[in-house]
C-alpha cells in the first residue's frame, strides 16, 4: 500500500488508519445562503432535464421563491439558451457572479464561461467534476430558497461529484412513457439509494399531445408505465407533462420566462410536493408557529408576546396550543422557538436580524401576513398563503421604523 496521506474520502483501502466516514460535502461560498438544493436526473438523456428544471425555476420565482439553477450538465449545457443568456458570466476579488435571467433568476452554467456557446468541452471526468465543485463553493449566489441542479444523464463523475459534495435535500427523476423506463429509472434509484439521497417523486415528460381542435389525449409514444414504474420503487408520481409546441417555442427562442399560467400548469404539482417536502415530512410531526394575539397574526415579531403553535402529522393537525414566550427580543423568541421543535414562523413584522437568526436555526419566515391564525394556517395548508418573502422593517422619513404596517414601532427594539 502507498504512503497514507490520511484522506480517507478518496481512499479505497481498508486498513487500520481509515477513519470514520467523512462528510465530504462543500461549504458554499462565504456570501451564499442556499435553503434546498434539488437535482433534476434521469439514468439517460433526451427525457427533458432541462425542460423540468427550466420550467419549475420559473414557477417558483412566480411563486415568490428567490430561484437559482446550477447547470451541472457540463458537456451539454441547455440552460442559459433557454433563458436567451448570451453574456459571459462575470467575476470579482471574492468569486463568480451569477448570470440573471429576465424574471431574476441566477444562473451559472459552463456557457456562460466559454468564448463561444458552440465550443466543445473535451476534458475528462475529474477536471468537469471539479468545474461542478467550483459552481458551488466559488459562486456567489446569495440568498436562494431553491436551487435546482440541471444534472447530466446516467450515474458517472457528476451525478457522483453533486451528492457528495452539496447538500442535496432531494432529486426528482425525469422519465419519458416508453417502456424501457424501468430500465432508467432503475439507474437514477439505485444510486440515490447507494448516496442515500431522497427521492422526491417522479415526473413523466412527453406524457401526451393534446389535440388542438377537440382536446382529445393522444399517447404519442403509447401507453404509459410510469405509473407501474413509480409504484414498485415507491416513488410519487408528482407530474405529467405533455407535449406542448408553445413551451418548445419559447425554449427555442431564449424566452421560456415567458411561459403562461397555461403552460406552468403542468408543472404546480410539482413545485407543490416540493413545498411539502420542504416544511412537512409525510408523518413525521411539524410545527407551525404563528405570533399570537387575540387569534390573530400580531404585527411584530420581537414583541410576540405568545404563539400559537400548530403540530401536523402529514396533512392534518394532530394538536394546537397557545404558549406564552420566555422574552423579549428576538434572541430569546427564537430561541424558545428552537426549543419547542418549531420548523416554520407565520408572522407579521419582522426585522432583517429577526429573519436571519431563524434562518440558522433552519427556521423558515412566512412574514408580512395579517388575519385569523386559524384561517392562514388553512390557507398554507391549501399553499394559497399570501406573504412577502422580503418583508424587513425599514427606515421611516421620521427615523422611526416600521415593520411591515402603517403603524410606527420606534420602541420595538425587539425584533432589529
Amino acid at each position: 500500500m502507498s504512503e497514507c496521506t490520511h484522506e480517507c474520502g478518496s481512499c479505497g483501502e481498508s486498513c487500520g488508519e481509515r477513519c470514520a466516514p467523512q462528510d465530504m460535502r462543500k461549504q458554499p461560498h462565504q456570501l451564499s445562503h442556499i435553503r434546498k438544493v434539488i437535482g433534476i436526473v434521469s439514468g439517460k438523456g433526451g427525457v427533458g432535464k432541462s425542460l423540468v428544471t427550466s420550467m419549475l425555476a420559473c414557477l417558483a420565482q412566480k411563486n415568490g421563491y428567490k430561484t437559482a439553477v446550477l447547470d451541472a450538465d457540463i458537456t451539454g449545457p441547455s440552460i442559459p439558451k433557454m433563458f436567451g443568456i448570451n453574456e459571459r458570466a462575470s467575476a470579482t476579488e471574492l468569486g463568480l457572479i451569477p448570470a440573471t435571467s429576465r424574471n431574476d433568476i441566477d444562473i451559472m452554467s459552463l456557457n456562460l464561461l466559454l468564448e463561444s456557446e458552440n465550443q466543445p468541452v473535451i476534458w475528462r471526468g475529474a477536471v468537469i467534476s471539479s468545474v461542478v465543485e467550483q459552481f458551488w463553493t466559488e459562486v456567489i449566489w446569495g440568498d436562494v430558497d431553491f436551487m435546482f441542479v440541471d444534472m447530466p444523464p446516467g450515474t458517472g463523475d457528476v451525478p457522483l461529484t453533486v451528492f457528495q459534495s452539496l447538500p442535496v435535500d432531494g432529486i426528482i427523476i425525469v422519465a419519458s412513457p416508453q417502456e424501457l423506463v424501468n430500465m432508467i429509472v432503475e439507474k437514477a434509484v439505485n444510486m440515490a439509494n447507494m448516496m442515500d439521497i431522497p427521492i422526491l417523486g417522479m415526473v413523466e415528460n412527453m406524457s401526451y399531445l393534446r389535440c388542438p381542435d377537440c382536446g382529445k389525449e393522444i399517447k404519442v409514444f403509447g401507453e404509459s408505465h410510469v405509473e407501474e414504474t413509480a409504484a414498485e420503487y415507491g416513488i410519487p408520481l408528482i407530474g405529467r407533462i405533455p407535449i406542448d409546441p408553445g413551451i418548445a417555442s419559447l425554449c427555442d427562442k431564449g424566452r421560456v420566462e415567458e411561459a403562461d399560467s397555461s403552460c406552468l400548469a403542468s408543472f404546480t404539482d410539482i413545485l407543490k410536493a416540493l413545498h411539502e417536502d420542504s416544511y412537512k415530512k409525510d408523518m413525521t410531526p411539524f410545527k407551525i408557529a404563528v405570533s399570537h394575539k387575540d387569534g390573530m397574526v400580531f404585527d411584530h415579531f420581537g414583541h410576540s408576546e405568545e404563539f400559537k403553535i400548530y403540530t401536523f402529522v402529514g396533512n392534518d393537525i394532530s394538536a394546537q396550543e397557545v404558549v406564552k414566550t420566555n422574552g423579549q427580543g428576538h434572541g430569546a423568541i427564537v430561541g424558545f422557538l428552537k426549543e419547542q421543535g418549531v420548523g416554520a414562523v407565520i408572522c407579521g413584522g419582522i426585522g432583517g436580524g429577526a429573519r436571519s437568526a431563524l434562518e440558522a436555526e433552519r427556521i423558515f419566515v412566512f412574514g408580512g401576513v395579517t388575519g385569523e391564525c386559524d384561517k392562514v394556517i388553512q390557507q398554507w395548508l391549501e399553499g394559497t398563503l399570501q406573504y412577502d418573502p422580503d418583508i424587513a422593517c425599514a427606515h421611516h422619513e421620521n427615523g422611526e421604523y416600521h415593520c411591515g404596517s402603517d403603524s410606527p414601532c420606534g420602541s420595538c427594539g425587539g425584533c432589529h
